[in-house]
């Protein structure tokens, strides 16, 4: 599928904390088949078009700046819902570019797949794996997050795993549980992430703070 039909919700030139010591520009695909609760990019959500820039402005714009960023991120939304997100990563790499991807695994195959071009990945662990659907709204996404990590685990590709923090729906017993799940993979404690109510659409979770 071409790079052009990937779906562009916004796009940021440059970025310092998109990926941890790096030099980035961003880009925001739209659309994501979860709807977690304390979702902070909730107008990323919905599938579609999305209001940034088309691919061939966001790659004249990368063109300009070869040799001043080092790489740049898929986020969204949920990056891997694009099939046409593998043309669009070997794009930026066929400009020098590191690759960096955001993403909470909902497409097992298609990460896998995406994983040799991958530089680093930013991993959005939800919570412990059999209780995922309360944040996310989907059955089984914990299942098929579990899969994606585990693929990400071994691939040798460089990786942070975060977890984003509201005690109305994580508890300290839930995170206990989560490092547990990600101890039997042979993972370390997540990085945790507090809520952010800036963009988060959750009347619930922000009266509860």
């Amino acid at each position: 599928m071409p790079a052009d039909d990937i779906a562009v919700g916004g796009f940021s030139p440059l970025s310092t904390c998109d990926w941890p010591g790096e030099l980035v520009a961003t880009v925001f695909c739209q659309g994501c088949p979860l709807a977690c609760h304390y979702c902070h990019n909730a107008d990323l959500i919905p599938p579609g078009r999305g209001a940034g820039p088309d691919w061939r402005e966001i790659l004249s714009i990368l063109e300009g700046r070869r040799g001043l960023l080092d790489g740049v991120v898929f986020s969204g939304g949920e990056p891997t819902l694009q099939k046409a997100l593998p043309e669009a990563v070997v794009a930026a790499r066929a400009l020098g570019f590191r690759v960096g991807l955001h993403t909470a695994g909902p497409y097992p195959d298609r990460f896998a797949r995406l994983l040799p071009d991958l530089d680093w990945v930013g991993f959005d662990v939800k919570a412990p794996f059999a209780e995922y659907e309360r944040i996310t709204g989907v059955p089984e996404s914990g299942l098929r997050a579990r899969e994606s990590l585990i693929a990400l685990a071994g691939s040798g590709v460089a990786f942070e795993v975060r977890t984003t923090v509201h005690a109305a729906l994580l508890d300290e017993a839930a995170l206990v549980r989560l490092d547990a799940d990600l101890a039997a993979l042979g993972l370390g404690p997540t990085r945790r992430q507090p809520f952010r109510s800036q963009g988060c659409q959750d009347a619930k979770l922000l009266a509860a703070g």
